[in-house]
């Protein structure tokens, strides 16, 4: 499928959303801004629109009654009955009321209407009969009322239509009838001053919004640029440059951040300074007695030999004892090489001497190895090779170490009954797999089994004797070539150990060929894995394929 470039856009926007206080402290300040400004514009623009109108709409009235008054009383005082004087009169009327409305622009216009066939249609200007809506009209010469109302002023010249402000009231003619005298206010002035008062607001609202958004920039940067720097100088310290401080500049809260943190980072530094210095002096310690003790031990051995190989000639107590001091002195001799061991992985000093091969030879080799242990134990080794080559680069010592340890533990407490081994490839990775049937692992015991000289039950008797350091060291061989190294357990379901490796040194791996929890585990006694080498909190995993 290909993705859509929106969808990455979308993406790379929330991340920095998410990622970026400034963005989000001025987004939000300007929605809420442009939020503020539009409602108040929308205030504004309304109680000023009102305020225009209701002004212009007490002046029309004013205006329309003096000039319906005065028409009126020019038609009462001639006192005519001859309708072709009234006629004229009439004419006259609308003359003298339409200079009242001359001017740029004009103040309003005058229009004399009339039903009736001897009252002729009379304008002060071009404005025609359809500036009076029906409404209006009918409440003038029906109910015989001065009525008013906003309307559009049409001219007959071609003018564009204004919005206007209509009041008409009925004018008694003599012999004549009733006429309509209606003044017509426009409102381009008005319309002028509310285009200008928005103008006016979209600028004002647009400088303001930008302005705030520039204070809500430069005042978030005042808090976000020294907790910026703060958070690079604490980056530097966990990267081990202990010498780092916070600049402190003030006395506000910041500065008083700075100061704390900088007291924090100096208190750290010395109490990290006396761990290096003692894990130094423990690390010289073990290296100095296992290296002092092994001249002596060498002449012990010598001596044990010969007493072991005689041991045919003395008395059974006597014979046992030479017996056991051969066993024993076994078990120190390993004891020593695995405290040497781990010295040189707490120097930095343990190196790889990797060649390419199949780690199902490997796994072979162990078995067969440990074959006479296990028939000792009544242990069954099953071993599940894929048919594909499970190639990689690898220290065939150190893997050969690893895969003792995991099966001589299996064979230990896996209580006579059989154990799994399977080994898988992928493309990029090699699992093996040691899965025993025994008691199991404890809820949290699965996180200490990497653990020095840990031992899951310490009243058990063991059989093997081991160090208690071939986990740890087995884990440092596995860091060492890049893998992992986790472990899985449960009450009577048993215990499982994977070691995945890459197929090539220095080539990261994001997933193994196999899973770590059996397949056939009781769900209801579940346990979580624990994390080896090098190994994500939560790690993919694929089944293996059929072996």
């Amino acid at each position: 499928m290909v993705r859509m470039p929106f969808g990455g856009a979308a993406s790379r926007v929330s991340t920095r959303w998410r990622s970026s206080l400034y963005l989000r402290v001025v987004a939000t300040t300007l929605a809420l801004s442009v939020l503020v400004v539009v409602v108040l514009g929308q205030i504004l623009i309304g109680r000023i629109t009102s305020g225009l109108l209701d002004a212009k709409q007490r002046a029309s009235l004013v205006e329309a009654q003096a000039g319906i008054n005065q028409a009126q009383a020019l038609i009462a005082a001639s006192g005519e009955d001859n309708p072709e004087k009234n006629q004229n009169l009439v004419q006259q009327v609308a003359v003298e009321l339409a200079p009242g409305g001359q001017g740029t622009p004009r103040l309003y216009d005058v229009l004399l209407l009339s039903s009736s066939a001897s009252l002729l249609q009379r304008g002060s200007s071009t404005v025609t009969e359809a500036s009076v809506p029906a409404e209006l009209r009918d409440a003038v010469q029906v109910d015989g009322v001065q009525a008013s109302t906003f309307t559009e002023i049409v001219y007959s010249d071609g003018q564009p239509p204004v919005p206007g402000f209509a009041v008409g009231a009925p004018l008694i003619v003599p012999s004549l009838g009733t006429a309509e005298l209606y003044y017509l206010f426009p409102l381009v002035q008005e319309q002028q001053t509310l285009d200008l008062v928005r103008r006016t607001l979209l600028f004002a609202g647009l400088v303001l919004v930008l302005l705030l958004s520039w204070i809500s920039w430069f005042v978030t940067r005042q808090v976000v640029d020294p907790v910026r720097y703060a958070v690079s100088i604490a980056e530097e310290f966990s990267a081990g440059h202990l010498s780092e401080r916070m600049k402190v500049r003030g006395e506000d809260d910041l500065a008083r951040l700075a100061r704390s943190f900088n007291d924090m980072a100096a208190s750290l530094e010395v109490k990290i300074g006396q761990l290096e210095d003692l894990s130094r002096v423990q690390r010289r310690f073990v290296s100095d007695v296992s290296h002092e003790l092994r001249t002596p031990l060498t002449t012990v051995r010598m001596a044990a030999d010969v007493l072991h190989e005689g041991r045919d000639e003395f008395d059974p107590a006597t014979a046992r004892s030479a017996e056991l001091l051969q066993t024993q002195l076994d078990r120190f001799e390993a004891l020593l090489a695995d405290l040497l061991e781990i010295s040189r992985f707490d120097a930095g000093a343990a190196t790889l001497d990797a060649v390419k091969g199949d780690l199902r030879d490997a796994v072979s080799a162990v078995v067969e190895a440990l074959s006479p242990l296990a028939e000792r134990s009544s242990t069954e080794i099953r071993v599940h090779l894929s048919t594909e080559p499970a190639a990689a680069e690898y220290d065939p010592r150190r893997v050969d170490r690893i895969l003792r340890n995991l099966l001589a533990n299996a064979i230990e407490h896996g209580e006579g009954h059989p154990i799994d081994i399977s080994v898988a490839s992928s493309a990029d990775a090699v699992a093996i797999v040691v899965r025993d049937h025994g008691a199991g692992l404890r809820p949290g015991e699965s996180s200490l089994v990497f653990n020095r000289f840990w031992r899951a039950d310490p009243s058990r008797v063991r059989s093997i004797g081991g160090t208690g350091l071939g986990l740890s060291i087995a884990l440092e061989d596995a860091r060492l070539h890049g893998g992992w190294l986790q472990a899985w357990g449960s009450p009577g379901d048993g215990a499982s150990f994977r070691l995945t490796l890459p197929h090539e040194l220095g080539i990261e791996i994001s997933a193994s060929p196999l899973t770590l929890e059996p397949a056939d585990a009781s769900t209801r006694r579940r346990m979580p894995l624990s994390v080896g080498a090098g190994v994500p909190s939560q790690v993919p995993e694929r089944r293996a394929p059929d072996a």
